[in-house]
């Protein structure tokens, strides 16, 4: 499965963000499920199919006791929840994700990132400020772009 493709939407007065339709199909034909798990990643949100969340919480659950593994847990697995889609295409973030991500009440407009096997979902600005750290990490390895082909 590949998530692909940068989408601006927005957030409405009650915290529901629009998921595109093209990620809602992607999750039904090859989950057959339209729920997704949310978390809290790199000052925005990743959205994670159920299946693919749940093989990962394997992976942690496997690791020995550390305080690598309990950071993984305070962070990145405490705050996660699972989300349906409502019949609009929109999924309910909580305040706590919402005060994470910088999209409080004022600030609605979002960016929606497909992520080869996740949904990054940022708020504008920071989606601005990421792209242009990439864009500058990338000025620096162009041999390596010109391998991969691009």
């Amino acid at each position: 499965m590949l998530f692909k493709g940068e989408y601006n939407n927005a957030i409405d007065a009650k915290g529901r963000a629009s998921i595109p339709a093209k990620f809602r199909e992607m999750l039904s034909s090859t989950f057959g499920d339209e729920r997704l798990v949310v978390t809290q990643s790199d000052g925005g949100l990743a959205a994670y199919p159920v299946r693919n969340w749940e093989e990962m919480l394997k992976k942690v659950e496997a690791l020995p006791a550390s305080k690598f593994k309990d950071a993984l847990n305070l962070s990145l697995i405490a705050p996660a929840v699972e989300c349906s889609f409502d019949k609009q295409g929109r999924i309910q973030l909580t305040k706590a994700q919402r005060c994470y991500a910088g999209l409080e009440s004022e600030i609605r407009e979002i960016v929606v990132v497909g992520y080869i096997d996740k949904i990054m979902i940022w708020n504008r600005a920071k989606h601005v400020e990421m792209r242009q750290q990439a864009e500058e990490l990338l000025k620096d390895e162009s041999q390596a772009l010109k391998d991969l082909g691009f």
